[in-house]
């Protein structure tokens, strides 16, 4: 593997495919509001909110002051 590719692991609990990829959303840009996310990720404010919501149960996602970030 070339040094420019690099693999990021998702954390085991994470089983469903929408907290996946809020999960990685966040990694790759970092800090983002739930409405980042929604136009980003197409998925409803319900279903986004529910998400980090888990995540940041887990501490996988921390809230911020503007929004959600990774750990």
């Amino acid at each position: 593997m070339s040094t420019s590719q690099q693999l990021t692991a998702i954390p085991a609990d994470l089983t469903s495919p929408q907290a996946k990829l809020v999960y990685l959303s966040l990694l790759v840009i970092e800090d983002a509001t739930a409405t980042d996310l929604q136009e980003l990720l197409g998925l409803s404010k319900l279903t986004l909110f529910a998400v980090l919501e888990s995540l940041v149960a887990k501490d996988l996602v921390q809230r911020t002051e503007d929004g959600y970030a990774s750990q």
